[in-house]
């Protein structure tokens, strides 16, 4: 009976241990968040000039090891997945500033998605590596397209804080909804019975089990019957 008690309050205090290591090393990154980005849009001029939070941020991430990654529930993976993601995108513009928009980042043989630029497990891969060899792969999870973001005024946008393992559901929903609600994320014409849609269904049609029932669980419209177009997505850098 002792024994069980014991390795009972060990797994639990080692459990607190990692929550606890898993939500700290995230406040940096809310921090720089809360000071660059205001309504999805951020002031990368700012970010350059005072980078070193940033940039320690983006180190603390590169010292995870896979070992302490793959003891993390499915959450904690993903919230650390998307911060890196999302991280390493503002790391490509600022090292890159000024730019007009992402899409300019590059040359015709190599563009910004393709560049090794994250730090994960002691490799170096590229934003293409890290979203679909990585997170598309290893979650089911449709929503992350509206929290991956591409530094673009036509993507979701960026949220304001980290996102954590405890939250994430709730900020994945919030994403959604507010994607939805904006003119970039979907455009009802009722007289002409036609939905605009963000290019992202169309890019990421297999991720989406429905895509009218996917909409209508998130803005509560139903779609079904309506003619869908596409809207043109702006690639315009979603800077302040």
């Amino acid at each position: 009976m002792r024994i069980i008690i014991k390795t009972v309050f060990l797994f639990f205090v080692f459990s607190q241990l990692s929550f606890s290591f898993t939500a700290d090393i995230h406040k940096k990154f809310d921090n720089v968040l809360k000071t660059y980005v205001s309504n999805g849009l951020v002031d990368y001029k700012s970010l350059l000039q005072n980078r070193k939070q940033f940039d320690d941020y983006l180190l603390s991430l590169s010292y995870v090891k896979e070992s302490e990654y793959n003891s993390w529930d499915t959450n904690t993976k993903l919230s650390f997945l998307i911060n890196l993601y999302n991280a390493a995108t503002l790391q490509l513009i600022i090292d890159n500033y000024p730019v007009k928009s992402i899409k300019d980042i590059g040359n015709i043989f190599s563009g910004p998605w393709d560049k090794k630029v994250v730090k994960l497990f002691g490799n170096k891969i590229s934003l293409d590596n890290l979203e679909h060899d990585i997170i598309r792969k290893q979650f089911n999870e449709p929503r992350i397209h509206f929290a991956l973001v591409c530094a673009a005024k036509g993507c979701p946008p960026l949220r304001f804080e980290a996102y954590t393992g405890k939250k994430l559901d709730a900020q994945l929903n919030e994403q959604v909804q507010e994607y939805l609600q904006s003119n970039y994320g979907m455009v009802v014409d009722y007289q002409k019975n036609t939905v605009f849609l963000s290019s992202i269904f169309k890019w990421y049609d297999e991720d989406f089990s429905s895509i009218d029932d996917f909409i209508k669980k998130y803005s509560l419209i139903d779609i079904k019957n309506f003619n869908k177009k596409w809207i043109k997505y702006d690639w315009s850098l979603n800077e302040k």
